[in-house]
């Protein structure tokens, strides 16, 4: 060890003065003008707020005798995190207010499928989105190579942006080296993949030279950043369905540690191709109620037989509370906490004990400090499949008991289940209820599952609620559980 320690000593050293020394020349930092090559719509320029943060040095002292680090690293106070922006793009609407009004009227976005020729598979139908630009917010070269995950994607980030208040004059004063990206995918660019598969039939030349990364789940977070100069946290989280929650925990950790001060966080999928429905086809798991589709996703209800695809994007915008004050933007809602568990015990079907989702809900609990009898609404992830269905009303019942202010519906029976962006989706549902004291109906609950206490479920209509804290469900392939709470600030 003697040996070994003066080399050491000199490498922390000088690791530690060479960190120290760095200076930020603001002067040299690159500007990145959205729009240029990305197509924004309000060509946000990017400009660093301030002086530039070179950070705390941190002081390493390394002691033979005692095998140990002493880190002098000061404590960040936990900060408190609120949404400000809502972006989405969905089957009933790609603007928030549209989409919750659809919601709370009992309108479905479920229809027969358009895109492509299904009529030899036995599901036909989806949650398709039938009406869609990227006039404005997207390039036309760069969204003619993207594959539509990445698309919707990136317009509702940038809605989310809008919705946020972030004018370009805001743009122009954040500190992008505190702004991150975190907004994943389920599925990824499945369909330039496929595509890419068919050209390689006739030749590798024939092939999208962007396949690759175009494929990729994070590829989505990193080309928004791009557009928006946002040199924070960028990374994409792939949990299946319960991807969009997963994402946005994370993005709020990162500005509770004080690593960041907004994040852009959601998911988005767009699995309504061939080789997504036939794969789902193959294990399943699908509704085939080709004849009536908008009846065809009935969560909790004995008729269902499967659940329905959907595809679209869901995002927030996080921002720490001062930061957001300072701005003088409208909060929506406050972040509370969350949490993620694993079932630990089959690839698709839940723990027959509800485990995993029960751990999960008393760890989110916990993790926002607040009691069971402080939920009083559950955008539960009910997909409109048997099994799934039933398990996580039953573990909601043994985790809040006998609570008859509790109120549980599910946005997927109008929305179907968009996979990765669900979550995303049904945060915005939840945040809109917190915001207009209306929570949306459960369609297609005509003959209630005899299992499920039904004086818990919203009925066929919206009711009226003063939302105390909203808890929001995604589960996904593989056992993933996540929970996270909203609530009015």
């Amino acid at each position: 060890m003697s040996a070994v320690a003066p080399p050491l000593c000199t490498w922390i050293v000088a690791a530690c003065l060479s960190a120290t020394c760095v200076a930020d020349d603001e002067g040299k930092q690159r500007n990145y003008i959205g729009g240029g090559l990305f197509g924004t719509r309000r060509h946000l320029a990017a400009r660093r707020r301030g002086g530039a943060r070179s950070g705390v040095p941190i002081a390493v002292s390394f002691h033979p005798e005692r095998g140990g680090v002493e880190n002098n690293k000061s404590e960040t106070k936990q900060r408190r995190v609120v949404v400000t922006g809502m972006g989405v793009v969905t089957p009933l609407g790609h603007e928030p207010d549209e989409f919750y009004s659809n919601l709370l009227q009992g309108v479905s976005g479920i229809s027969e499928i358009e895109a492509f020729d299904c009529s030899s598979y036995p599901t036909r139908i989806a949650g398709e989105i039938k009406s869609f630009s990227t006039d404005g917010w997207v390039a036309p070269k760069l969204a003619k190579r993207m594959d539509k995950f990445m698309q919707y994607l990136i317009v509702a980030g940038k809605k989310a942006l809008e919705n946020g208040g972030v004018t370009e004059g805001i743009m122009n004063e954040l500190d992008k080296s505190r702004c991150g990206v975190l907004i994943g995918s389920g599925m990824g660019g499945m369909k330039v993949f496929s595509d890419a598969i068919e050209a390689l039939r006739v030749s590798y030349r024939k092939m999208n030279p962007f396949c690759v990364p175009f494929a990729t789940t994070n590829m989505g977070s990193a080309i928004l950043a791009m557009d928006l100069g946002w040199m924070g946290p960028n990374y994409s989280i792939s949990t299946a369905c319960a991807t969009s929650n997963f994402c946005i925990l994370s993005a709020a950790n990162h500005i509770m540690r004080g690593e960041t001060d907004l994040m852009l966080c959601g998911g988005s999928d767009a699995p309504i191709i061939p080789i997504g429905l036939g794969g789902f086809v193959a294990c399943r798991a699908l509704s085939q109620r080709n004849s009536d589709p908008t009846k065809a996703s009935r969560p909790w209800d004995m008729d269902r037989d499967g659940f329905v695809m959907g595809e679209g994007a869901g995002v927030l915008l996080l921002e720490e509370l001062e930061h957001a004050k300072q701005r003088g933007a409208e909060i929506y809602a406050e972040f509370l906490g969350g949490s993620f568990t694993c079932d630990a015990y089959h690839m698709t079907e839940p723990h027959p004990e509800g485990k995993g989702v029960i751990l999960c809900v008393k760890n989110a609990l916990a993790d926002a400090g607040v009691t069971r009898q402080d939920i009083n609404y559950v955008n539960a992830h009910a997909t409109s499949t048997q099994l799934g269905d039933l398990k996580e009303f039953e573990a909601l019942c043994r985790c809040f008991g006998q609570n008859p202010q509790l109120r549980v519906n599910s946005t997927k029976s109008m929305t179907g289940h968009l996979l990765g962006a669900a979550g995303g989706i049904e945060a915005v549902a939840a945040i809109q209820a917190i915001r207009t004291g209306w929570i949306h109906p459960n369609i297609n609950l005509d003959n209630p599952e005899k299992n499920v206490d039904v004086s818990l479920l919203v009925g066929s209509q919206k009711e009226r609620c003063d939302v105390k804290v909203a808890l929001s469900n995604s589960f996904g392939f593989g056992g993933h559980n996540s929970s996270i709470l909203f609530a009015p600030f």
